[in-house]
């Protein structure tokens, strides 16, 4: 038995509770959890903005140490530090085939099947395929990814999604070159993640947007430019710093339709505006057709950053070794299991940008 945070339903308190994790199976791994980040797509699952079935226990940004393996793993083995990957790609389907494995039409099969019980023999879900937010879990041998040995395991878990995420929608999606013009709302995680990508991608001006003062203290310290607030004149201010124009990119990590067309009221024209964040299905943005046509922007959406884990996390843990990405800068908080549910609450509230649960 071990523990973990086991949500229940939509608005429902997380109970700390026992669950019974079986051995790996084969092709499995079991992973004795480090840490685990508190990301916006856990909440959104939690209040069903996301669909999600219940009980399951969340928590997709994670890392941790092999416990022990199933049959037929061979690239990690009991001892091992790894990172857990929430969407790894089959490699067979066709997605992965064409080059765009962040798309994979079965990386999120493992969170549709019951992989732990509840003492009453209920069976729970892993949400998004890890379960994270629990001292163990077993996921797919796909689902980990080994880390060199001395990383610092605990903030390595960040790179299971908001750096992957923030970073990839920088470098993989939107493929900003050196000299270009950015500006990205919500410094969450995700966005304080976009600041550094746009950094190590050598954007000149890097314009970070957020109403809470010490999110934008953090984006400066982190290389942004400029730290904004928004407000009805932030396309002014914006345009103010870029020649007139607006920013070459724009990146949204949010996930609201008014920050959408925030995002989208800050790109130039020809420029591309990227959606990063993980919006509800019934909130809509509205475009009039002529100002598709005039201002020839490009609105784009990014999973996972477009992230192929095999190119993009070795890259990563050497930037992070080098200095270039720092980690640590981005925990604002280290909670226990049962610190869950006040760092949802403090993530409506906007503030703080990641907070680490620490299981143990």
């Amino acid at each position: 038995m071990v523990r973990a945070a086991v949500l229940h339903g939509v608005g429902e308190a997380i109970r700390v509770e026992e669950i019974e994790l079986p051995a790996p199976g084969p092709g499995q791994v079991r992973v004795r959890i480090a840490a685990a980040g508190v990301c916006h797509s856990d909440l959104s699952l939690a209040d069903g903005t996301l669909d999600q079935a219940f009980p399951v226990v969340l928590g997709h940004e994670g890392s941790g140490t092999v416990a022990a393996v199933g049959e037929g793993v061979t690239h990690v083995s009991p001892g091992d530090p790894v990172l857990l990957i929430w969407a790894p790609p089959c490699g067979a389907c066709w997605f992965c085939e064409h080059g765009e494995p962040h798309l994979c039409a079965k990386a999120m099969d493992a969170s549709r099947v019951p992989y732990a019980r509840l003492g009453d023999g209920t069976e729970v879900l892993p949400g998004l395929g890890t379960a994270a937010f629990a001292e163990e879990t077993v996921v797919p041998a796909a689902g980990v990814v080994p880390l060199p040995p001395g990383a610092a395991l605990e903030e390595a878990a960040l790179l299971g999604c908001a750096v992957t995420t923030g970073t990839g929608a920088v470098w993989n999606t939107a493929q900003v070159p050196p000299g270009a013009s950015v500006a990205v709302i919500g410094l969450g995680g995700v966005g304080l993640s976009a600041v550094q990508g746009a950094r190590v991608a050598g954007a000149t001006v890097i314009v970070a947007v957020d109403p809470d003062e010490g999110k934008r203290k953090l984006a400066v310290e982190m290389g942004a430019t400029d730290a904004l607030e928004p407000g009805a004149d932030l396309g002014k201010r914006v345009r103010a710093l870029t020649g007139g124009r607006g920013v070459d990119h724009a990146f949204e990590c949010v996930g609201r339709s008014a920050t959408i067309r925030a995002a989208w009221g800050l790109t130039r024209r020809g420029g591309m505006t990227t959606v990063v964040g993980v919006g509800g299905k019934d909130d809509k943005v509205e475009f009039s057709a002529l100002e598709l046509f005039h201002f020839a922007r490009t609105l784009t959406g990014c999973v996972y950053g477009s992230t192929d884990p095999a190119r993009d996390v070795p890259r990563l843990v050497a930037y992070v070794r080098d200095g270039r990405v720092d980690l640590g800068a981005l925990v604002t908080a280290r909670i226990g299991l049962d610190g869950i549910d006040e760092a949802f609450a403090a993530m409506r509230r906007g503030q703080g940008a990641r907070s680490l649960v620490i299981p143990g």
